[in-house]
């Protein structure tokens, strides 16, 4: 009786990816998991979402296509009592998938500071630092979402007879020419375990959600508490 022809292991794998390949690109781009967008900021975000959820699904369908696959291709038979092979050592997989999860991990590494490049993280926010040369003082003006200029009167001084230095300050989209207008509302946000908790201080106002005007400017200042928690726990342990 002859023997069946069996289909190449090149053939089945490349078939295998490009299933694989075209499932987990529709998953990445279909998913529904991203709130509705509300920012100029969010199209870049959620494409950087969809890239590791792409990257995510294709991950899991290969490892765990595998698992079912082995537990029914290498199931014990009936009447089978015997040991299984033994397999040690296998250097070329061991690289494969090593370097796989590395190029992933460097790859996303570089995109996601393209994507905070492109949001205005490295443009500087027109900070202003003034100097007072009688008392070898310094004073600075933060705390505002576009990082405000500095406009100092010091001790009768006039703004024009202090000198005044730029300093470069990292900031979203943060210009010179709008820089000195204060922020139009302060949002401070509490990351905890399953959520946030979101304080409006101006208003008093606690919620679970981020309700902000359209097309104003935003200061958002974010606390990680189980940071804190968690450095807390392993102190007295």
């Amino acid at each position: 009786m002859e023997e069946k022809e069996k289909i190449p292991v090149s053939v089945i794998t490349l078939v295998v990816g490009i299933i694989v390949t075209i499932v987990s690109v529709w998953l990445g781009q279909n998913h529904g998991l991203l709130p509705e967008q509300a920012s100029v900021q969010a199209p870049l975000v959620d494409g950087f979402f969809d890239v590791m959820f792409t990257i995510a699904a294709a991950l899991f369908l290969v490892v765990e296509g595998t698992i079912v696959f082995s537990a029914i291709k290498f199931r014990r038979r009936k009447g089978d009592d015997g040991d299984g092979a033994a397999f040690r050592e296998n250097l070329p997989l061991e690289i494969f998938w090593t370097a796989i999860p590395s190029i992933i991990v460097i790859g996303l590494g570089i995109y996601s500071v393209d994507v905070y490049r492109q949001m205005g993280g490295f443009d500087p926010a027109g900070t202003k630092v003034a100097h007072v040369s009688s008392s070898d003082r310094q004073t600075v003006q933060s705390g505002t979402a576009l990082a405000a200029p500095l406009i100092a009167d010091v001790e009768g001084m006039e703004s024009e007879d202090v000198a005044k230095k730029e300093v470069s300050k990292y900031g979203f989209g943060a210009t010179p020419e709008v820089g000195a207008n204060p922020a139009d509302v302060v949002v401070d946000i509490t990351g905890i375990q399953y959520g946030w908790l979101i304080n409006y201080p101006e208003s008093g106002v606690l919620a679970g959600e981020l309700h902000i005007p359209v097309n104003k400017d935003i200061q958002v200042t974010f606390l990680l508490k189980m940071l804190f928690i968690l450095s807390g726990y392993l102190l007295s342990v």
